[in-house]
């Protein structure tokens, strides 16, 4: 009996404190005293309060343009979304801010948050990787606009990060269509990749799956096609085998060229034979 009441006085205790909590926030967001608000806002701010500031300064923050106040609470404005999480509501506002305050000392923070939001919406390698080019794009121009600043640093490992997760798109997908046999958007894939990422670490294996997809499109064409693609096949070998030297492709690769070469003799001795007929 006595837990029983030990414990609807704790319950009623919580919900005292709860609605005073709530009776607190809503006493100063009815508020009328702007003065109020602009503290009150920037207190939950630092507590971390993010919907209840960012609620708070939604309510002066029409009635500030022109004067010196605006440009820290719309900043700090942007920076709730992004807290919140709202990432593409926070690219908007931190443009937005830019845009409206170009020679604010928050400038330079805003245009890089500006291409973090996007960054945090990068997904996935698996997935679409729309956000992640625009991040790329967005630090790039952070990059080429504050190049003494210290987040360039920063901007380029973000930059490789997501450049590395397009990449690894990239070779699933090629691979993906070789997987499926259907070579020739396999060959275009790979050779798409060698001139998106010039810099890739993967260039021998992207170069050696280009001939061996070459070559199995040669094998699986009618008859009329099976001279040009195996010709093509050869100088893909060919051109593998002058840049690799010690590649652990190199023997497959030239099994590839002899083999290529035979079939271009032996499909031209039969067109031969046929043109007689």
């Amino acid at each position: 009996m006595k837990s029983s009441f030990f414990f609807t006085l704790v319950v009623a205790a919580f919900l005292v404190g709860f609605s005073s909590c709530k009776s607190e926030f809503e006493r100063i967001r009815s508020s009328s005293d702007s003065e109020l608000l602009y503290k009150e806002a920037f207190e939950y701010y630092d507590e971390g309060e993010y919907l209840k500031a960012q609620t708070l300064f939604e309510l002066i923050i029409s009635g500030l343009r022109g004067k010196v106040e605006a440009e820290k609470v719309y900043f700090y404005y942007a920076y709730t979304h992004y807290h919140l999480r709202k990432f593409i509501s926070s690219n908007y506002y931190f443009k937005n801010f830019a845009n409206t305050f170009p020679n604010s000392q928050y400038r330079e923070e805003a245009d890089y948050m500006m291409a973090f939001s996007h960054y945090r919406m990068s997904p996935s390698f698996r997935l679409d990787q729309t956000y992640s080019e625009k991040a790329i794009e967005g630090f790039q121009l952070f990059v080429n606009t504050y190049p003494t600043s210290e987040r360039v640093e920063k901007c380029n490992l973000l930059i490789d990060e997501m450049r590395r997760k397009m990449e690894r798109k990239s070779m699933d997908e090629a691979q993906l269509y070789f997987d499926l046999r259907q070579y020739q958007a396999s060959i275009h894939s790979f050779e798409n990749m060698l001139r998106d990422f010039p810099e890739t670490t993967n260039a021998e294996k992207i170069r050696y799956m280009m001939v061996k997809s070459s070559y199995l499109l040669a094998v699986n064409s009618i008859f009329e096609k099976k001279a040009e693609r195996f010709e093509e096949s050869e100088k893909y070998a060919e051109l593998f085998l002058a840049r690799y030297d010690k590649s652990e492709y190199r023997e497959e690769v030239k099994s590839i060229k002899k083999t290529a070469a035979k079939q271009i003799r032996i499909v031209g001795d039969k067109q031969l034979k046929a043109s007689k007929q």
